[in-house]
């Protein structure tokens, strides 16, 4: 699969997101997750992928089946409400 300059871009921007699964890229791009190593291993300078790769080894967050959170958005309990377009202050 060819990708567009922007696809690349982007794929490499969901692998660092640490709640972006491998699942969520390869629904969008179509591209399993040796598939997304390959493309970063290429992509990348060799010192940010070894970084790349030792943060996301092992990490819950990038495999579906491993999160123990309901997926979604997460919410900070001290984030404040953001209500209309405007920020709803606590009193």
């Amino acid at each position: 699969m060819t990708l567009t300059i922007e696809q690349i871009d982007r794929v490499i921007e969901m692998a660092w997101e640490d709640r972006t699964t491998f699942d969520a890229i390869e629904h969008q791009f179509g591209l399993s997750e040796k598939e997304v190593i390959t493309v970063m291993r290429q992509e990348m300078k060799p010192s940010s992928f070894k970084m790349w790769r030792k943060r996301v080894q092992g990490r819950k967050t990038k495999h579906a089946k491993l999160r123990t959170f309901i997926s979604g958005r997460f919410k900070c309990s001290r984030q404040k409400q953001i209500t209309n377009n405007t920020i709803s202050k606590r009193y």
